[in-house]
């Protein structure tokens, strides 16, 4: 394999979630849903195409559900350190142990998308701006 070409993402509301991706996430739109003969629409972040597809199967995680993010599989982002602080800051809250997680070169933040589908939110370790919070590791969270 040479690299992934696409994700898709299962959603129950493609308008909420099109608007969060293209504007919370600012991922570049490469077809919006009203260019499909069914419920997608199509971003890029960085080689790989992201794809939402209303199935109405989508995860609905929330705090109730999660006891912590690294039971589950998510799709990451990497991120410049000012995008990854606005992240941390603006999806605080939405369950326990969302992070920073400390991932060796790198730093980690998880957050819930509208439909509950858990994402991830990575940047350059050395470069992030040091919180108050301490870094978890994968051995800080038990159950």
């Amino acid at each position: 394999m040479d690299s992934v070409d696409h994700i898709n993402i299962d959603v129950n509301d493609l308008e909420a979630c099109y608007q969060f991706y293209r504007d919370e996430l600012a991922l570049t739109e490469l077809r919006p849903p009203e260019s499909f003969q069914g419920d997608h629409a199509m971003f890029e972040a960085g080689d790989t195409v992201v794809t939402l597809v209303e199935t109405g199967r989508a995860d609905r995680w929330g705090h109730r559900q999660l006891a912590h993010p690294l039971d589950k599989s998510h799709l990451a982002f990497r991120a410049e350190p000012s995008t990854y602080d606005r992240f941390v800051e603006t999806f605080a809250d939405q369950f326990p142990n969302q992070g920073p997680y400390d991932w060796g070169e790198s730093e980690g933040y998880y957050f819930l998308d509208p439909d509950g589908n858990l994402l991830e939110v990575v940047t350059d370790i050395r470069q992030s701006i040091r919180r108050d919070q301490p870094l978890l590791t994968h051995d800080d969270v038990t159950d």
